[in-house]
């Protein structure tokens, strides 16, 4: 339920683009995306950080959209999204001497220092080549295309690689923590 609720702003952005174009597909988007806040806040439940910048991004960007009569800000929504989470992730390790990965997930599975060190630096890699990949879309191909894109292609390419990740960490699991 909450990888739909998560969604759902995505969701409603492509069905709103294909009925009734990118502006009006940005406004709902705006509007989804603070909706599910509200909806949390209302109900007493804590408001993930990445929603909150994730909503940050899209009021600022698609605002942008919106004035401007541009749809270009919007399309840098996702690479801003990706780009943000691979600079949290490797300034955490960098500047903090912090793993963020390892502070979410490490009461889930215990994995050697090294390996928390590779998991981060490979959603790093991954968050920088999607935001390069989103551009690359969105700058070579029709709207419409960077639409299907935003919602099938970016959902696929996660998918594959948390699967890919599941299986470099199903062999570690369970290793010494700090080996």
């Amino acid at each position: 339920m909450k990888f739909f609720f998560d969604l759902l702003p995505v969701l409603l952005f492509f069905v709103a683009y294909k009925w009734f174009g990118i502006y009006v597909a940005t406004g709902v988007a705006i509007a989804a995306s603070l909706a599910q806040i509200v909806w949390l806040l209302a109900r007493g439940r804590k408001v993930d950080a990445m929603l909150w910048l994730s909503l940050a991004v899209i009021v600022v960007l698609g605002g942008a959209t919106l004035i401007s009569h541009n749809e270009t800000f919007i399309k840098w929504k996702l690479t801003a999204l990706y780009w943000l989470y691979a600079l949290i992730l490797l300034g955490g390790e960098l500047w903090f001497g912090r793993n963020f990965l390892r502070m979410l997930l490490g009461k889930q599975m215990v994995l050697p220092d090294a390996i928390w060190r590779r998991l981060n630096l490979s959603w790093v890699v991954f968050f920088a080549a999607m935001g390069g990949l989103n551009l690359y879309v969105a700058y070579h191909f029709s709207t419409d295309t960077w639409v299907n894109f935003k919602l099938f292609g970016s959902m696929a390419l996660m998918l594959l690689f948390v699967v890919a990740q599941g299986i470099m960490l199903s062999r570690h699991l369970g290793d010494p923590p700090n080996e």
